[in-house]
C-alpha cells in the first residue's frame, strides 16, 4: 500500500523554525515529482514548492527564501524546511508525489500535519 506520513509540523511563535518530513512508503519515489501545498481555514490548497527527482526545486513566492524543499531518495523521504515563520503560515501541510499529466494533479497525498504560528 502506497502511503505518504507527513510529521514535524506544531506550534512555533512567528519567526521561529520548523522541518516537516515525508515518510513514503509502498514504492519508490526516487523518479517522481514530490511537492508541499498547504490548505488554512476557509482558503484553498495552496502549492508551497514542487521538487524534480534530480532536486531541482521551485517555490511560490510567498515561500521563497524562506522555505527550503529537499529529498532523500535513499530514504524515500521529503522535507521541508520552514525559516521565519509568519502567521499567516498557519495551515495544514501536505505532501503529495508523482505528477500525473493526466489528471493534472499529484496521484498520491499524505494526510497533512498541522502548522500552527502565534505572533
Amino acid at each position: 500500500q502506497v502511503q505518504l506520513l507527513e510529521s514535524g509540523g506544531g506550534s512555533v511563535q512567528a519567526g521561529g523554525s520548523l522541518k516537516l518530513s515525508c515518510a513514503a512508503s509502498g514504492r519508490s519515489f526516487s523518479a517522481c515529482r514530490m511537492a508541499w501545498y498547504r490548505q488554512a481555514p476557509g482558503k484553498e490548497r495552496e502549492f508551497l514548492s514542487g521538487i524534480r527527482p534530480d532536486g531541482t526545486t521551485t517555490y511560490t513566492d510567498s515561500v521563497k527564501g524562506r522555505f527550503t524543499t529537499s529529498r532523500d531518495n535513499t530514504k524515500n523521504a521529503l522535507y521541508l524546511q520552514m525559516n521565519s515563520l509568519k502567521t499567516e503560515d498557519t495551515a495544514a501541510y501536505y505532501c503529495a508525489a508523482c505528477w500525473s499529466a493526466t489528471k493534472s494533479n499529484y496521484t498520491y497525498w499524505g494526510q497533512g500535519t498541522q502548522v500552527t504560528v502565534s505572533s
